[in-house]
C-alpha cells in the first residue's frame, strides 16, 4: 500500500472540471497540457492491431452539429423525468445497503454525472451530504489502487460503493470484481479492500449489484463526450505520462465551456425530484428495490451475443456494444460497421438514427433483439481490405 504521505490530492472544480468540488472530487492526475489524442481509423487500427491499448491516448473529440444539439435537447427534456426516477431508487438502494453513510465512488467518466445526481437526491429526500469522488478503472489492467489506497485511508471499506450510468456486457462490472479480487490477493486480506459492489442508472442485462432500472433506458449523458462530464475526458494509464504513486490520468477541456452542458443534463433531472412518489420507493422490502423491473440473466446476454455474432457474421465479441448507452458511444468514439435497433423510430435512439446517417453507418432491424440497440464495432483489417 502507497503511505499516507505519499498519496496525492485530489482535484476540484474549476480548477479542474466544470463541476465545483462540493458535487465531486477527483482522484485523478492533471495532464491536461499533453496532446495524447489520436484521431477514429488511426486509434482504431492501433487498438485492434494490438499495438497500443486504448487508455494510452484519447480519441478527438469534435463538436457535435447543431441538429445533433437541438436533438440532444428534446431527448433530455423527454427524459430527464424517467432518469430521475431510477436516480431516486438507486440513490435510496444504497442509502439502505451502506446503512445511511455511504461513500460514492463514481467510475470515471460516464458515472461521474450518476454519482453527482445519486448524492443530489440522498440530500433532497435524507438530507444528508454523502462523500463523492471519481477514479478511474480501465479495462485489462484494472481499478486505480492509489485510488483505492487514498479511500481506504479516509474511510471504512464496508462504506465504499462504486457508482456508473449503465451497463452492457457486464465488462467493468467484471473487471471490477477481477481487480479488487487481485488487489486483496497482493495484500494478503480480503478485507483489506472494498466489495466490488456496482450500482448503476441502467442494467438491461443484470450485471449491476443495485440498479435504478433493468430496462434499457436512454440516460441523455450518453448522447455526448466530456460536454455532459464536466468537461473531462476519458481516464488514460499511459507510463510516459504517469509515475508511480499517481493516480490516473485524464484532461479538462477548458476550451469546450461554450458547449457545455454538464450542469443542464443535472438541473433538467433534479428537476423531478419533487415529483417522485417517495412512498413508492420505500413501500417494498430493499431486494424489490434493488431488482425492479425484469433483468435478462446474464447467461441470456451471452447466449445473444452469440446469436449476434452469428446471425450478423461479427468476427470478435468485443466488437458488440449492447445497449443505448454502448452504441452512442460507438458512434461518437470509434469506427462503426453498423447498428442494429430492435424497431425502426424508437423514440429513444432517434439521436443513434442522427448519428448514424451523419457518418453513413447502416441500421439494421433486429426484432430479436434483447436490447433496444448494437452497436457493431468495424474491423479496420476488414474496412482496409475493402478499399483494395
Amino acid at each position: 500500500m502507497t503511505a499516507p504521505s505519499a498519496l496525492p490530492t485530489p482535484l476540484v472544480g474549476p480548477a479542474f472540471s466544470s463541476y465545483p468540488g462540493v458535487d465531486v472530487e477527483w482522484l485523478l492526475t492533471d495532464i491536461s497540457e499533453r496532446d495524447i489524442e489520436t484521431t477514429g481509423l488511426t486509434r482504431e487500427r492501433a487498438l485492434q492491431g494490438g499495438a497500443a491499448h486504448y487508455s494510452e491516448s484519447l480519441p478527438v473529440e469534435r463538436r457535435p452539429t447543431d441538429e445533433y444539439l437541438a436533438l440532444y435537447d428534446v431527448l433530455l427534456h423527454e427524459t430527464a423525468a424517467r432518469v430521475a426516477l431510477a436516480v431516486a431508487t438507486v440513490a435510496d438502494a444504497i442509502y439502505s445497503a451502506r446503512a445511511g453513510a455511504p461513500v460514492l465512488v463514481s467510475l470515471a467518466r460516464a458515472g461521474t454525472p450518476a454519482g453527482i445526481l445519486i448524492k443530489r437526491w440522498l440530500r433532497f429526500a435524507h438530507n444528508v451530504d454523502v462523500p463523492h469522488y471519481t477514479m478511474s478503472i480501465i479495462l485489462d489492467r484494472g481499478i486505480d489502487s492509489v485510488a483505492i489506497d487514498y479511500l481506504l485511508d479516509r474511510f471504512d471499506a464496508g462504506r465504499l460503493i462504486f457508482v456508473d450510468g449503465w451497463t452492457g456486457k457486464g465488462t467493468i462490472s467484471s473487471e471490477l470484481r477481477n481487480s479488487l479480487d487481485r488487489l486483496a490477493g497482493e495484500r494478503g486480506d480480503r478485507g483489506a479492500v472494498p466489495a466490488a459492489d456496482l450500482a448503476v442508472i441502467a442494467d438491461p442485462a443484470g450485471f449491476a449489484t443495485i440498479a435504478g432500472t433493468r430496462d434499457d433506458i436512454l440516460i441523455a449523458s450518453a448522447c455526448l463526450n466530456s460536454t455532459v462530464s464536466g468537461l473531462v475526458s476519458r481516464t488514460v494509464m499511459n507510463a510516459e505520462l504517469i509515475a508511480p504513486g499517481q493516480f490516473h490520468g485524464a484532461k479538462f477541456y477548458r476550451a469546450l465551456a461554450a458547449d457545455d452542458r454538464s450542469h443542464g443534463f443535472l438541473d433538467a433531472v433534479e428537476a423531478h425530484f419533487p415529483a417522485i412518489d417517495r412512498d413508492v420507493l420505500i413501500g417494498g422490502e430493499p431486494s424489490d428495490r434493488v431488482h425492479p423491473n425484469n433483468p435478462l440473466e446474464p447467461t441470456r446476454a451471452e447466449s445473444e451475443f452469440r446469436r449476434i455474432m452469428t446471425m450478423h457474421s461479427v468476427a470478435e465479441r468485443a466488437f458488440v456494444k449492447p445497449g443505448i448507452g454502448e452504441t452512442t458511444r460507438v458512434l461518437l468514439r470509434r469506427v462503426p460497421d453498423f447498428v442494429l435497433v430492435r424497431k425502426a423510430g424508437m423514440p429513444s435512439l432517434r439521436h443513434i438514427e442522427v448519428l448514424a446517417a451523419q457518418r453513413g453507418v447502416r441500421v439494421v432491424v433486429d426484432s430479436e433483439l434483447l436490447f433496444s440497440s448494437v452497436g457493431v464495432i468495424r474491423s479496420v483489417r476488414e474496412k482496409e481490405a475493402d478499399a483494395l
